[in-house]
């Protein structure tokens, strides 16, 4: 099988590439890959893949790999909220145009599409609400981020819908695992404990994120390419409600360290409260199942990693901590 994975030099994308090669060995992966700041040839390293460097935008780029692919699994976005308030531009151009671009190149060469997406496209709930996200509920995006990853779920269901597209597509809950950019919640703090510094909460830290570790998030994504129904949404989550706070406490437990040595700095704008994902339908229909059911084991393969690999976050950290602190947080 030929596999094109867009943004597969980032997080999700670099472990996906990593979890397919290892556990399809015949599939031949090409990557496509602007290598922007939080894309990174490193997280690649060592794989008998073709990456090539492009913008998902571009159609002249994309039309040849989507022709030569059997198929496509889009990843490809600018994913980081408070990027997204700072300058919205580069989220339209690669969330919307980008997949506007994978659309019509899979339109032309009948080539099989799986879209993933987020959670935050739903907007949020309520602390006390016992609630959850399914495939039915109102979109209701609260960030430029969700609001473009919301506009490209949308542009996948009328391709669908209107072209005949064999997609399908999923919203994920938040992922953690190696390869995360340290920019982003989880490897933030952990470098931060690493590298002698206080972890940054920001505001209360009441907020809730429901955490899947990232080789779960992409078992499933594999079971819904193999099994799903084209055209159907599926929701990915491992039921890992934790509270910003209880997660910077934890790490900074694990670490050997008072659990209350970190600092409050603050909000950010329009900050969503809480997410949780039903993940039923995929669970009772096509059998996927968490590897990581516990947060806390999880977590500690997290910091392992990052402290075992110290020079593929080094030469960022200094930097992604200059652009916090100019904002207070």
């Amino acid at each position: 099988m030929r596999v094109l994975v867009t943004g597969g030099a980032g997080f999700i994308g670099a472990n996906f590439v990593r979890q397919t090669l290892t556990e399809r060995p015949d599939a031949q992966v090409t990557v496509l890959d602007k290598l922007t700041y939080a894309g990174s040839r490193q997280s690649l390293a060592g794989l008998d893949v073709e990456l090539v460097e492009g913008d998902v935008a571009d159609r002249d780029v994309v039309d040849p790999l989507v022709a030569q692919a059997d198929v496509v699994v889009h990843f490809a976005a600018e994913s980081h909220n408070d990027n997204s308030l700072n300058d919205p531009w580069p989220f339209v151009h690669t969330n919307v145009v980008g997949t506007f671009t994978v659309l019509e190149a899979v339109r032309r060469h009948g080539t099989r599409l799986h879209h993933i997406s987020t959670d935050e496209v739903y907007g949020d709930l309520e602390l006390d609400d016992p609630a959850k996200f399914t495939a039915t509920t109102p979109y209701n995006p609260s960030s430029p981020y969700s609001s473009t990853k919301a506009g490209s779920d949308m542009l996948v269901r009328a391709w669908v819908r209107s072209f005949g597209v064999a997609a399908t597509l999923s919203n994920c809950s938040n992922n953690y695992g190696p390869y995360q950019h340290i920019e982003k919640f989880i490897p933030r703090q952990i470098t931060n404990v690493l590298d002698g510094r206080r972890p940054k909460l920001y505001g209360a830290g009441l907020n809730v994120r429901d955490w899947i570790h990232v080789a779960d998030h992409n078992a499933a994504v594999w079971d819904i390419i193999d099994r799903g129904q084209v055209g159907r949404t599926y929701l990915i989550g491992a039921d890992g409600e934790m509270s910003n706070k209880a997660v910077v406490e934890l790490v900074l437990e694990l670490l050997g360290k008072d659990p209350g040595d970190y600092d409050h700095v603050a909000d950010r704008p329009g900050h969503d409260m809480r997410y949780a994902i039903d993940s039923g339908p995929l669970r009772e229909e096509l059998g996927w199942e968490p590897r990581f059911r516990d947060f806390r084991a999880g977590l500690t393969d997290t910091i392992a990693w990052y402290r075992d690999n110290e020079a593929w976050w080094r030469p960022q950290k200094d930097a992604v901590e200059a652009k916090y602190a100019a904002t207070g947080q």
